[in-house]
């Protein structure tokens, strides 16, 4: 599995991709910079790929999960609860393909706030 290293406010963070088509998509454009919005306990930021929503495509995610929102088209980390939330589990506004998952413990990300820089790039094993 292909590990990537996000760095954010000082921190760098890794995350572990799944083998889907929207990792893959995502992996060809890496690495990808930007500035994040935060959505109550979801960051999120545009990138430039298009992909269609997976089969197993779904609003409601696990706080660590990668999301990619095709509306966007956006880079999704989910840390808790979002406005859309009917429980404490990350939900995303939309369907979103969940395409990886955080190695660590994602709470540092409840420090960020929107128009943090993010860039994102493969980790070199």
């Amino acid at each position: 599995m292909q590990k990537i290293q996000i760095a954010l406010e000082g921190k760098t963070l890794t995350a572990t991709l799944f083998d889907t088509p929207t990792a893959g998509g995502i992996l060809k454009i890496l690495p990808v910079q930007g500035r994040v919005e935060v959505w109550g306990e979801e960051i999120y930021f545009s990138i430039p790929v298009k992909m269609d929503l997976e089969e197993n495509a779904r609003e409601e995610v696990d706080v660590g999960d990668l999301g990619y929102w095709p509306q966007g088209p956006a880079f999704c980390i989910f840390f808790g609860p979002t406005p859309a939330s009917t429980s404490d589990r990350p939900r995303a506004y939309s369907p979103v393909n969940v395409f990886g998952t955080m190695d660590q413990d994602v709470r540092v990300l409840k420090e960020v706030q929107s128009g943090a820089f993010i860039r994102v790039a493969p980790l070199k094993p």
